[in-house]
C-alpha cells in the first residue's frame, strides 16, 4: 500500500498558529493550494482519498479535485484547555505546564491528549487503512499529524517529534502497512 500524506495550506499566518485550530483556509493558502493544482491533482486517481476534519483541510482537498471523506482519526491532536492559543499565550500563562509537555510525552497538562496517545492513534489509523484496488491513498491533514505519522513510521523517539518540521502542501509517501511501513521522499 502507498499512503500519501499532503499537509493543509495555511489558514493564518505562521505567527497566529493556534493549537487545535479549525479555521478555513486564508487568501494565501487558497492562493498556494491553487497553484500546487498542477503538480498535485494527478494524486486524485487514488481510489482512497481521505482529510482531516479540519476546515483547512478539506478545503485543500477539495481545490485539489479529491472530494476527500472526513476521518476523525486524522484530527490534531486534543489540546485541551490550549484549544484555539498560540503557544506564545500559552507559554506566558503556564510556563512550567509547557515545559513538562515539551519533555514528557506521556504528560498532558492542558487535558487533551498525550503526544504518544497521539501518535499511535495516527498510527493506528495507518494500520487499518483499507486498501484499496489500485493500492493508494491520500490523505490531507495537518502538519502535526504528518510528523505524527512519520514520528510512527520510523519508530522514532518522541523527542524527534519536536525536531521536525513540516510545511503546508507538503506532501510525504508511506510505503507497506500494519507497523512495517517506510517513508519514500521525492
Amino acid at each position: 500500500m502507498l499512503v500519501t500524506l499532503i499537509a493543509a495550506a495555511r489558514s493564518c499566518s505562521p505567527l497566529d498558529v493556534r493549537f487545535d485550530d479549525d479555521r478555513p483556509l486564508d487568501t494565501a493558502g487558497w492562493y498556494a493550494v491553487e497553484r500546487a493544482v498542477p503538480v498535485l491533482a494527478p494524486l486524485a486517481a487514488a481510489e482512497l482519498r481521505y482529510c482531516s476534519p479540519t476546515a483547512c483541510s478539506r478545503q485543500t482537498g477539495d481545490v485539489l479535485g479529491l472530494a476527500p471523506l472526513a476521518q476523525l482519526a486524522l484530527r490534531d491532536c486534543d489540546m485541551g484547555r490550549w484549544r484555539g492559543m498560540t503557544l506564545q499565550q500559552v507559554v506566558a500563562r503556564e510556563p512550567a505546564a509547557v515545559d513538562n509537555w515539551l519533555q514528557d510525552p506521556r504528560s498532558a497538562p492542558h487535558g487533551g491528549e498525550p503526544l504518544l496517545s497521539f501518535v499511535s492513534r495516527v498510527g493506528g489509523w495507518l494500520d487499518t487503512r483499507p486498501v484499496g484496488p489500485d493500492g493508494r491513498v491520500v490523505a490531507v491533514t495537518e502538519p502535526s499529524v504528518i510528523k505524527a505519522a512519520m514520528l510512527y513510521v520510523l519508530k522514532a523517539p518522541p523527542d524527534s517529534y519536536w525536531r521536525t518540521e513540516v510545511y503546508p502542501l507538503s506532501v510525504v509517501s508511506l510505503s507497506g502497512g500494519r507497523g512495517q511501513w517506510h517513508l519514500r521522499l521525492g
